[in-house]
C-alpha cells in the first residue's frame, strides 16, 4: 500500500523533500501545503531584484504549483495554511484562504517545513506606513511599489545581517541615500570584529552611512516618510525603512500539538530529523539541529542546510535511515566589490563554548593575494583561521576581492572531513599564476598554524593587546623606515628587519616584544632572529599593521 506524506511549507526544505520523495517512490501520495502563493522561490535573490541586478522577477520563481505537479506529480495546494495537527488521528486541519473553507487531511508521515518569520519587536510605531520587511516575494513587490509610487530617495535599514547588508547595497544601486543601523558594535555577527571592520570599510566607502551600537526607540510618520528615533536620541528620516533584525522559527504548529520545542520555539529533532513523534519530521529554519563542531544544539537558519535536511527527511521516510551530522554555518556575502565568508566557529562562539572546545584556542591572520603576485589582477584577501592546540580546525573567516569563496569552501571541506592544520600544509591544490600561488593561502594558513603549535613562533592579536592589563611590552615595527614614516602605531620602535641582527645589542632581552610588519611575514622572520639570539618573550602580531589599521578605525557616521 502506497504511503501518504503531507508536507507543510515549501521553499528550500519542503520543496526539496517533495522532489526527493518522488524520485525515490513513484507510488507515494505527496501533498504539499503552502500558506502563500509561492512554493519555491529564491528568497536569497530578493534584494538583487530590488537593485535591478536580477532584472526579471520571474527568474526568482524556481517552481510554480503547475510545473511542480507536472514534473513530480505532487499535489500542491497554495494559499492553504495548516493550522493544527491531530497526532492521534494523523490528520492536519487546513484553512483554504482562497475558497474560505476549512478541512482535514490525513497523513502517514508529516514533514514540517514552516520556516521562520522576520522579528518585529514591540517598538513604538513599528506599524507606521513605510516600515517594511523583506522576506517573501510579496514583501519585495511592496517595497518596489513604495519606492516607485513615492519616488523614495532615502532609506534606513535596521539590522546588519545578511539581508540587511544586501538590501543596503541594492538600495544604493538605485541611487538612494542609505543608512544602516545595527545595535551591536559590528555588522555580520558570524565574523569577528577585525574581520567585520573590513566590511564596515567597504560599506562606508560605497556611501552607506553606518550607525553602530545603537538600537531603535520608536518610529513616527514624517513629511518625507518615516522618522526613526534611536536609543541614543539620534533621529534619522527616510522615505522607507527596512527591518532586518533577525528571524524567529515558526514552531507554534509543532508546539500546539505537543511536539518538543526549544525555548526559542525551534522544533527539536533527532539525528534522523524526526521530531518527538516518529511519524513527524521537521526540516529547515524552524529546526534545532546540532553544531557540527561543538556537538551542541543550535539554530542555524541557512538555505544549504535546509535543502539537505529536506532531502534527508525524504530518504528516511523511504527507509534509508540517513543521519544528519550537523551544520557548521558556512556562509558568504557580497558587499559591493568585497566578498566576506565564514565557516565553523568564530572567537565569540569559542569563548561561549564548552571548555574542551575553547581551551587555549589559537588564531592566525594572513593577508594574501588572490593569485600569484606577479600576474596582473591579483586582489587583496584577509584570511583568519581558528584552531585547537591539537591542530583541529575550529573555524575560518575571509574577506577580500577575489578567491575568498574557494578558500573558505576548501576550509569548510577540511573541517567536515576532520582535517587538521597540519593537513592544510599538504593539500595539493590547483596552481597556475592567474588562479593561485604555488603556496595557496590555505597552505599558508596551515604553515602559520603549524609554526604556532610547534613553538617556532607564537602570536598575539590586537584585541589581546588592547585588553592586556600589563602594558609592559615593546611594540617593535620591522617595516622599512619609509613605511614607518607614512604611518605607524603610536609608541612603536622601528627597526627594519634587514637591520635587526645588527641592532639586537640595543634591545633589552628581558622585555616582552610584540613584533609587527605590514602583514606578518617579515615579523615572523624578525621573531625567529630574536628567539635564536637570547630573547625569550617574543610574539608576532597577527595580521600586522594591515589588520591594525582596519581594526582601530571608526567607520561610523557622526551626527
Amino acid at each position: 500500500m502506497a504511503k501518504k506524506v503531507v508536507i507543510v511549507g515549501g521553499v528550500a526544505g519542503g520543496a526539496s523533500c517533495a522532489a526527493r520523495l518522488r524520485r525515490l517512490d513513484e507510488k507515494c501520495e505527496i501533498v504539499l501545503f503552502e500558506k502563500g502563493n509561492y512554493i519555491s522561490f529564491a528568497n536569497c535573490g530578493l534584494p538583487y531584484h530590488i537593485g535591478g541586478v536580477v532584472k526579471e522577477r520571474d527568474r526568482l520563481l524556481l517552481q510554480t504549483p503547475e510545473s511542480f505537479h507536472t514534473r513530480y506529480h505532487v499535489d500542491v495546494r497554495i494559499n492553504s495554511e495548516v493550522v493544527s495537527i491531530d497526532r492521534t488521528a494523523r490528520t492536519v486541519t487546513v484553512t483554504d484562504h482562497k475558497n474560505k473553507k476549512e478541512y482535514n487531511e490525513s497523513y502517514d508521515y508529516l514533514v514540517l517545513s514552516p520556516g521562520s518569520t522576520p522579528v518585529r519587536p514591540p517598538i513604538d510605531g513599528i506599524d507606521t506606513e513605510g516600515v517594511m520587511t523583506l522576506w517573501t516575494v510579496p514583501d519585495m513587490d511592496d517595497i518596489l511599489k513604495r519606492i516607485k509610487e513615492n519616488e523614495v530617495r532615502s532609506a534606513v535599514v535596521i539590522g546588519g545581517g545578511f539581508i540587511g547588508i544586501e538590501t543596503a547595497e541594492n538600495l544604493r544601486r538605485l541611487g538612494m541615500d542609505v543608512t544602516l543601523v545595527e545595535m551591536l558594535d559590528q555588522v555580520m555577527a558570524p565574523l569577528d570584529f577585525e574581520m567585520a571592520q573590513i566590511v564596515h570599510s567597504e560599506l562606508a566607502g560605497n556611501g552607506v552611512g553606518l550607525v553602530l551600537g545603537d538600537g531603535v526607540k520608536r518610529f513616527e510618520q514624517a513629511s518625507g516618510g518615516v522618522c526613526v528615533t534611536l536609543a541614543s536620541g539620534r533621529q534619522l528620516e527616510a522615505g522607507i525603512v527596512i527591518l532586518s533584525i533577525g528571524a524567529q522559527p515558526n514552531g507554534r504548529l509543532a508546539a500546539d500539538c505537543g511536539l518538543e520545542v526549544n525555548r526559542r520555539g525551534g522544533i527539536v529533532v533527532d539525528d534522523h530529523l524526526r521530531t518527538s513523534d516518529d511519524r513527524i519530521y521537521a526540516v529547515g529554519d524552524a529546526v534545532e539541529t546540532t553544531d557540527f563542531i561543538t556537538g551542541e544544539r543550535k539554530m542555524i537558519p541557512l538555505a544549504g542546510p535546509a535543502n539537505k535536511m529536506g532531502r534527508m527527511a525524504a530518504d528516511n521516510i523511504c527507509g534509508m535511515e540517513r543521519t544528519y551530522v550537523g551544520s557548521q554555518g558556512s556562509a558568504i556575502i557580497k558587499v559591493f566589490d568585497l566578498t566576506a565568508a565564514c565557516t565553523g566557529l568564530n572567537e565569540k562562539d569559542l569563548l561561549k563554548a564548552g571548555k574542551e572546545i575553547n581551551k587555549d584556542y589559537k588564531v592566525t591572520i594572513l593577508h594574501q593575494q588572490s593569485h600569484a603576485g606577479y600576474y596582473p589582477g591579483g586582489r587583496a584577501m584577509t584570511l583568519k583561521l581558528l584552531f585547537s592546540p591539537h591542530g583541529r580546525i575550529l573555524g575560518a573567516q575571509a574577506a577580500g576581492y577575489g578567491g575568498v569563496d574557494k578558500r573558505i569552501d576548501v576550509l569548510a571541506t577540511a573541517i567536515r572531513m576532520g582535517a587538521t592544520v597540519y593537513d592544510l600544509q599538504e593539500l595539493d591544490l590547483c596552481y597556475a599564476p592567474p588562479y593561485s600561488s604555488a603556496k595557496d593561502p590555505v597552505n599558508m594558513a596551515g604553515f602559520s598554524a603549524a609554526n604556532i603549535l610547534s613553538g617556532i613562533v607564537d602570536n598575539i592579536t590586537w584585541r589581546e593587546i588592547d585588553a592586556a592589563a600589563d602594558r609592559d611590552f615593546v611594540l617593535l615595527d620591522v617595516r622599512s623606515r619609509t613605511e614607518f614614516d607614512l604611518g605607524a602605531i603610536k609608541g612603536s620602535v622601528n627597526i627594519p628587519v634587514d637591520e635587526l641582527r645588527g641592532s639586537l645589542g640595543a634591545l633589552d632581552r628581558n622585555k616582552k616584544y610584540y613584533v609587527y610588519c605590514a602583514a606578518g611575514v617579515r615579523a615572523y622572520t624578525a621573531c625567529r632572529i630574536m628567539l635564536q639570539n637570547g630573547f625569550s618573550d617574543v610574539k608576532n602580531v597577527a595580521g600586522g599593521y594591515t589588520t591594525w589599521s582596519v581594526y582601530s578605525k571608526d567607520y561610523t557616521v557622526k551626527e
